[in-house]
């Protein structure tokens, strides 16, 4: 099957909008992060900070009263579809699992008539992840429903961008002019190209180091520069971000061993030490430790990776709340 992403609608004025005043957004669906202006990014980001607050004060949030949101997971998931879940909760919605395996899916359903039936049950936002890059654009076009995707393929994965987004943002302070390293398996990763977007979107410098094959694609983004190793991809980085290596997209002609990926890339406290004196560590998760890095590492005082896990709640309460005015 051919990739979906190929027919989307990204860069066309419906798959977008324009920003509404005093931060709202205009947008009916939250496709990717390339959609929003920085306007548009930071609000977002200003807005979880507000709903994180809120939360933690323990206030009661109406935004999405009498909404029904169905969670549509068609690839498995920890953190995305938890914090989705919480998310909508905390927001006051009824929440709908679809789960995958006991759906009719199985029987061959297509997945435009799975959203359709979803919509018809009085579902008003469907958060759907799946294998196919584009798969999202196809159902923004096939539904009234509101549409966010929780990623999709190899495409995009635009929450988690904007979680990062904050995290780096509370870490490093404003990312203008601030140099990201994502060190990794970028070709694969959908995190990537979303965060890609979002941190050039916020004037940083993003730097791209990882096998040839893998980052030689990125070469004429605009905003990234690909680094010729490890080395230079860290140097002097305000922040680094490693990617987990996706063995369930690799075929066997491209895939290195992961013992010789650990060797070249992984990283540890002697590789960061090229980074910013106490630059922090971000990584999506889940980690193939000793891979991607160190047990110690992942652990050490500069990783943030549980401040990404937790910020994942705000962020879709944000993302959920902005959707639905």
């Amino acid at each position: 099957m051919r990739d979906l992403a190929e027919t989307s609608p990204r860069h066309r004025p419906d798959a977008g909008g324009a920003v509404v005043s005093e931060g709202r957004w205009a947008h009916r669906h939250l496709l990717d992060v390339d959609q929003l202006t920085r306007a548009e990014l930071e609000a977002c980001l200003d807005l979880a900070v507000e709903m994180r607050e809120r939360r933690d004060r323990h206030e009661a949030l109406d935004d999405l009263r009498g909404e029904v949101v169905g969670l549509a997971f068609m690839e498995p998931s920890t953190r995305t579809r938890v914090s989705f879940e919480l998310a909508a909760t905390a927001l006051g919605a009824q929440i709908v699992n679809l789960p995958i395996e006991a759906s009719s899916v199985t029987k061959g359903e297509s997945l435009v008539d799975t959203l359709l039936t979803l919509q018809r049950t009085g579902i008003s936002t469907i958060v759907l992840r799946h294998s196919l890059s584009g798969a999202p654009y196809l159902a923004a076009r096939s539904c009234d429903a509101r549409i966010v995707n929780a990623g999709d393929g190899t495409h995009a994965h635009p929450t988690q961008a904007l979680l990062d987004a904050l995290t780096l943002r509370e870490a490093i302070g404003p990312l203008e002019g601030k140099k990201i390293a994502i060190v990794g398996d970028i070709l694969h990763s959908r995190v990537a190209r979303s965060n890609i977007h979002s941190l050039t979107a916020l004037g940083a410098s993003v730097w791209l180091a990882g096998p040839l094959a893998w980052v030689g694609d990125f070469v004429d983004w605009p905003g990234v520069t690909v680094a010729n190793g490890l080395e230079e991809g860290l140097a002097d980085a305000d922040a680094v971000m490693a990617l987990r290596i996706q063995l369930e997209r690799l075929s066997g002609d491209s895939a290195m061993s992961l013992r010789e990926y650990a060797a070249a890339w992984g990283l540890d406290e002697s590789r960061m030490e090229l980074a910013r004196r106490g630059a922090p560590l971000l990584h999506p998760g889940p980690v193939n430790e000793g891979v991607e890095l160190t047990p110690e590492l992942a652990t050490s005082v500069r990783s943030l990776i549980g401040t990404q896990v937790t910020n994942g709640v705000p962020v879709r309460m944000a993302v959920l709340s902005l959707l639905a005015q």
